[in-house]
């Protein structure tokens, strides 16, 4: 990256560190249980809330405690359950649609990342019903509450449920964008691990992997608090204990409830101090390929916090420390490699590839410079790279490339 580019987003990032003990942070208020949310409905005087789910939750059954309870208390409850697994402008549009006919006065996200971040949109469309999506997409462009949010993760791993970042696609251009608002923060988060119980294995591989993605990026980066460190250190941990055991056993209650808080703490951290590039490339691939989030974060972590170097050698031993995979006098250096390699281990434990399929050559220019618009300047990576350096991750990644793009691409930046 040209020295200019980088003392912009290093004087960005700056302001946004600096402004973070003033900034309207605040934590939803936890939830046992799905039956408690007609309850809170009641005593909020709310009398019809719109249920935002997806097809496979829907048919599973896990939203039917909730819209039997809704009924049996009198409370109205349209289901949208078609989001996609990356949310369109289309899914926002629908459900947008169907909280207006039903005369619904508050919003239920349920399920993974993609229905909590729909419903957020829809949200924000209710806050400005003469705006696109896409006018509200980027940073602080809302600042107004469109309805009150109940999140109900039935995944461990986007952490949705604590963050102001709703992600969207717009089906046009296959371009994932962000929405990043205080207002998007949920009123309510539900954290019952009974609703993860039977998401099914590799789910609970790659979005517990998702969780750990969220947790390291945010401990190394440089907008890091004191706060938002303890929070990912706790995450990690968590994870690093509990991942493979929900893995094996789905029925297993405290691993699922662990893996719940772990990707609870690591979106309090994320949304404060963000991620990284990890992250831009996920979601270019996310918009173009539709390729699952958590699916893209597993393969693409270990790639990126080598590229990161000794710029994160520090973070990444305490870290290695944290979980016991390197000692207080281990060579900085090699606590990082023992760290990374830790991730690597899990991943192979749980059946994660360490590549992607279908990554095309001819769109890894247009793809880097996609992670490039999302990740700089906003995101305060240990060490920044431009749009030719992020080209090397897709190379990385791809399930196979013809060797000529490879070498071109392996190259870019040097």
């Amino acid at each position: 990256m040209n020295i200019a580019k980088a003392a912009y987003c290093r004087v960005y990032q700056s302001a946004f560190r600096a402004a973070l003990p003033v900034l309207p942070y605040r934590e939803p208020e936890a939830l046992a249980s799905v039956l408690d949310i007609p309850k809170k409905l009641k005593q909020l005087g709310l009398r019809s809330a719109l249920l935002v789910t997806d097809p496979s939750i829907r048919s599973l059954g896990l939203t039917k405690p909730l819209e039997d309870a809704m009924s049996e208390q009198g409370l109205g409850c349209p289901v949208y359950d078609g989001t996609a697994a990356n949310p369109t402008v289309a899914n926002v549009e629908a459900a947008l649609a169907l909280y207006k006919a039903g005369d619904c006065q508050a919003l239920i996200g349920f399920g993974g990342g993609s229905a909590m971040d729909c419903a957020k949109a829809v949200g924000a469309r209710l806050a400005w019903p003469g705006r696109s999506v896409r006018n509200l997409g980027g940073n602080l462009r809302i600042w107004k509450k469109g309805a009150p949010l109940f999140a109900v993760p039935t995944t461990a791993g986007t952490g949705s449920e604590a963050t102001l970042a709703a992600f969207i696609v717009d089906e046009k251009t296959n371009f994932k964008f962000v929405m990043n608002d205080f207002s998007l923060i949920p009123d309510y988060a539900v954290l019952d691990a009974n609703n993860t119980l039977d998401l099914p294995p590799f789910f609970t591989a790659t979005t517990g992997m998702d969780a750990m993605t969220h947790a390291v990026e945010a401990y190394i980066g440089r907008t890091t608090t004191a706060q938002t460190r303890t929070w990912s250190v706790e995450a990690v941990q968590l994870i690093h204990r509990y991942v493979e055991r929900a893995y094996r056993d789905g029925h297993d209650l405290e691993a699922r409830q662990g893996m719940l808080r772990a990707a609870y703490l690591a979106g309090m951290s994320f949304t404060r101090s963000y991620v990284g590039y990890v992250h831009a490339v996920a979601h270019s691939l996310g918009g173009w390929y539709n390729t699952p989030h958590g699916l893209a974060n597993s393969v693409l972590l270990p790639y990126v916090l080598r590229a990161y170097g000794s710029s994160a050698y520090k973070p990444l031993k305490e870290l290695a420390v944290a979980v016991g995979v390197a000692r207080t006098n281990t060579l900085p250096s090699v606590a990082a490699e023992l760290f990374i390699r830790r991730i690597e281990r899990l991943n192979r434990n749980m059946d994660i590839p360490t590549k992607l399929p279908g990554i095309r050559p001819e769109d890894i220019e247009m793809l880097a410079k996609r992670a490039d618009r999302e990740g700089n300047p906003l995101y305060p990576v240990p060490r920044l790279m431009d749009a030719k350096e992020l080209q090397k991750f897709y190379v990385m990644a791809a399930e196979d490339l013809n060797g000529s793009a490879k070498e071109a691409a392996e190259h870019a930046g040097d």
